[in-house]
């Protein structure tokens, strides 16, 4: 069996895997990282869930190291145009991107940062030395391959590698479901100037901070609305979509737009069975959506589907039980924490696990909480880190967490903490919280300045 070998491994190459093997790598170590597609992205190019939500809060930007500096990269080819006022007024900005330009992007920063990539690669299992990680073994095109690593980083979001090396496990809410998944897609040839004609004239129509009356078709960063519009077809039976509202986002170009509609509920994403119903259903809605939008809404009459996701979008499967789990009080009370690496202004929005309707939680306005580096940490098991949306946390408190800019945050703290105890060789659980805290500000991240006590 050919092997590899590592100073740090990671598996899964989307937000945070792709941030944590450039921070583990710009940090001196020798990083290898798997990706089961033939490109790199996750959730961002895979599921193209976009706009990122959010990198601010209030009229802070309160997200730095290299989630920004990947968005600059973006805004650089033409990709982005950074961050925008949500027209929609659900968080205080949205960075639209092309997922296209993305792969490109994420490509070029691993090779220049000498990360070593091994794309179409599956993950099986991990490699154990009693409750210590020592790599992991995966399926290629030419057999199964495996790897040993020092530190091991889980950036999976379905926490395959925890899981695999004994790791205890939380899933959904307190009745064990999970929030619903979506297909996502792209529609072009859209004449957002029609929209906005159609909201000037009806400004009851759209969810705004803006004066309504006299929108125009650039301030449409996002929207969320056209509720008689969705009433009438519901009613007609053009549309079975478990939704209430139309939600559709900017894209970098003007005749484009994102739709975030489609809804699958019920299902495990974790049982191969009802994850391939699930995918027949969101194309299904894609497709009902498409027709639904060219009838009815102002401005897609000549809309074209432009794009629909590789894969289904997943909110929640599994999350590892970690050194710390954080919860919803400490997210609505801002908490802070000694051994912070991560923070986010997004309110724990919770999407119905069962049908329509979305639960949003706000935090203070203006306020962040923070992350520890101890929901990192798995309990019980050595060379291990975990990051994305597999983090240790409640079902609540994921509602925020497993948001894009949260996450990729989260990966350069877990690269940067695999990089320190690979090079020192001690343990992930050994590391000093509040050192990380202080290397990560170091590297740009948006950290408060002091550490409470």
């Amino acid at each position: 069996m050919s092997a590899y070998a590592a100073d740090v491994l990671v598996a899964g190459g989307g937000n945070a895997g792709c941030v944590a093997a450039l921070a583990a790598a710009r940090h001196g170590a020798a990083v290898l990282l798997i990706e089961r597609y033939g490109f790199l992205g996750g959730t961002a190019t895979a599921a193209m869930v976009g706009p990122w939500m959010t990198f601010h809060a209030g009229e802070r930007r309160v997200v730095g190291g290299i989630a920004q500096e990947i968005v600059e990269r973006l805004q650089a080819r033409g990709g982005s145009p950074g961050h925008l006022p949500d027209a929609s007024s659900y968080v205080p900005t949205i960075t639209p991107f092309d997922p296209e330009i993305l792969k490109v992007v994420l490509f070029e920063l691993l090779e220049e940062a000498g990360v070593q990539l091994v794309l179409h690669a599956w993950l099986l299992d991990a490699l154990m030395d009693g409750a210590r990680v020592r790599g992991a073994r995966f399926a290629t095109v030419g057999g199964v391959r495996e790897a040993r690593a020092t530190v091991s980083i889980d950036a999976t979001a379905d926490a395959h590698l925890s899981a695999s090396a004994g790791v205890a496990m939380q899933r959904g809410d307190e009745r064990g479901r999970v929030q619903p998944c979506t297909m996502i897609f792209r529609l072009s040839h859209v004449d957002r100037e029609a929209l906005a004609a159609y909201i000037r004239a009806h400004p009851d129509q759209m969810r705004t901070h803006l004066d309504a009356r006299g929108v125009r078709a650039e301030d449409l960063t996002a929207v969320a609305g056209l509720y008689d519009i969705w009433e009438r077809a519901r009613a007609a039976g053009e549309v079975s979509v478990p939704r209430e509202l139309v939600s559709l986002f900017a894209t970098p170009y003007g005749d484009e737009v994102t739709v975030n509609m489609t809804r699958v509920t019920g299902i495990d994403p974790l049982d191969p069975d009802e994850l391939t119903r699930a995918e027949i259903e969101g194309r299904r809605q894609v497709m009902e959506l498409t027709a639904f939008f060219q009838r009815r809404v102002p401005g897609f009459e000549r809309a074209r589907l432009a794009a629909v996701a590789v894969q289904l979008g997943v909110r929640e499967t599994r999350r590892i039980v970690g050194e710390y789990v954080l919860t919803a009080e400490d997210l609505l009370t801002a908490r802070r924490f000694p051994d912070a690496v991560a923070r986010s202004g997004y309110p724990i929005d919770i999407h119905n696990p069962a049908g329509a309707g979305t639960i949003t939680k706000r935090l203070p306005p203006g306020e962040t909480y923070e992350i520890p580096y101890r929901c990192l940490v798995p309990a019980g098991i050595d060379g291990l880190l975990a990051t994305g949306r597999c983090i240790s946390t409640t079902h609540e408190a994921l509602a925020s967490t497993r948001l894009t800019p949260t996450v990729m945050m989260l990966g350069q703290a877990a690269g940067t903490a695999a990089a320190l105890c690979a090079r020192e060789r001690m343990q992930p659980r050994a590391l000093d919280g509040r050192r990380l805290r202080g290397v990560l500000q170091g590297d740009g991240v948006d950290l408060a300045a002091e550490a409470p006590h």
